[in-house]
């Protein structure tokens, strides 16, 4: 009988140690997320483990299937069809089943063709193992092309002569002449591509009171966009005009594609210490960073696209370019000038991190024919800096004290007519 018992406790623990394998499986899942962005839907499926699926064609071409393996249909996933929004102009609704164990579906009822793109992502920073659907319209649409359209237009509109000098007095920040529109500095329109960093499920950097980075950049490139939309000559457009987030490849392609003159990112980064304060600006690095903040701030930026979900296999071509293209090098120094000018700016309102241009290897800077700017308006993990940058009057100032840079660049270095530019 002792011998029959052990032999029924043996079998009890080993029962026990399967429940878990059974009952929760390979793949628990952590969150399901929806965005619908301007141009395209994400959904998004967190899990404690890699999530094996497949993309199944479906008779009908107004529906798609996503078909998870190993993993279990649980109330987070369940939950997924009710984040769908009613506004969302890809996909009209969406559902869950389960078709085998171990085995769910989930079926998306489409308001036009598509485009679908499924891949998975490591973790990064605070977020699980991910498999990611890109629902894109079948029909690319762009709101960058309709602006080129418009710049087009414009540009056959002849424009006021050259001034035959710069202006002798350069306003300051305070300076009423800011309300009075200045004369175009070249007989075109000049395009200046404005990136706010972050967006979407990357939040960017997180002050002590909650501040969100993307929401400061976001608020501030709208206000730098007013202002240079104001100007005669010059027109702004936004890489990212909404909360949703771009991957930064794509962030470089929409500058190339309005065919803009001028490419600046904005960000509030936060560092490691607390007390770390000030303004800065980076231009690209092809040899690495000019200080040790410099390499961190970059590493950082880069790692937003292991947060905001790009397809890792796909290699960057324009990093292939600007690694062997020597015209770089002349890129990069009209980068530092625009940038000495928006630090010199910048140093009139906050303090300086770094009294000149750093330089780094941030991602978003490496269009390989566009001058390139990266602004760090100040420290959201510096609790002062950061109700600063809370405030509306504080965001326009800072919108203003760049904007001015950019006009004392272009005063400076007009850029040449677009008959005596190559084809980009």
């Amino acid at each position: 009988m002792h011998r029959v018992g052990s032999l029924w406790l043996l079998w009890l623990l080993l029962l026990l140690c399967l429940i878990p394998a059974v009952g929760f499986g390979a793949s628990d899942i952590r969150a399901v997320r929806v965005w619908p962005a301007a141009e395209y839907t994400r959904i998004a499926i967190e899990s404690e483990h890699p999530i094996a699926f497949s993309l199944e064609p479906d008779q009908d071409a107004r529906r798609l299937a996503l078909v998870l393996e190993d993993i279990d249909l649980d109330p987070i996933l369940a939950s997924l069809p009710e984040r769908v929004s009613p506004a969302d102009t890809r996909i009209a609704r969406a559902e869950v089943t389960r078709i085998a164990p171990r085995r769910v579906r989930l079926l998306l009822a489409l308001r036009q063709d598509v485009r679908p793109h499924a891949f998975t992502l490591p973790p990064a920073e605070s977020y699980g193992h991910r498999l990611v659907l890109d629902v894109y319209p079948a029909a690319e649409t762009d709101p960058v092309l309709a602006l080129l359209e418009e710049l087009e237009r414009e540009e056959r509109t002849p424009a006021p002569p050259v001034p035959a000098k710069p202006v002798p007095r350069t306003p300051t920040l305070e300076d009423s002449t800011l309300a009075k529109p200045k004369k175009p500095v070249v007989d075109r329109l000049i395009t200046v591509a404005v990136d706010a960093g972050h967006g979407g499920q990357d939040p960017g950097a997180i002050g002590p009171k909650g501040t969100r980075e993307k929401d400061v950049t976001l608020a501030i490139a709208r206000r730098l966009k007013t202002i240079i939309d104001k100007q005669p000559g010059m027109r702004a457009v936004l890489i990212r005009d909404g909360d949703h987030y771009v991957p930064l490849q794509e962030r470089v392609t929409k500058a190339r594609r309005a065919r803009a003159d001028l490419f600046v990112s904005i960000h509030a980064d936060a560092f490691i210490k607390p007390h770390a304060r000030g303004s800065s600006v980076y231009a690209l690095s092809q040899k690495g960073a000019t200080s040790a903040a410099a390499r961190w701030l970059a590493m950082k930026e880069n790692e937003a696209d292991l947060i905001g979900g790009v397809s890792l296999d796909v290699t960057d071509p324009y990093l292939k370019q600007t690694l062997l293209d020597l015209s770089q090098d002349g890129n990069i120094r009209h980068s530092v000038k625009v940038g000495q000018a928006v630090l010199a700016r910048l140093g009139e309102l906050n303090t300086l991190h770094k009294p000149r241009v750093e330089q780094a290897g941030f991602g978003v800077l490496k269009a390989p024919d566009i001058p390139s700017i990266l602004v760090e308006t100040a420290f959201l993990s510096n609790p002062l800096e950061e109700a600063k940058l809370k405030n509306a009057a504080y965001q326009q100032k800072m919108a203003q004290a760049i904007f001015l840079g950019i006009q004392e660049y272009f005063e400076e270095h007009p850029p040449p007519s677009r008959d005596k530019m190559a084809l980009r």
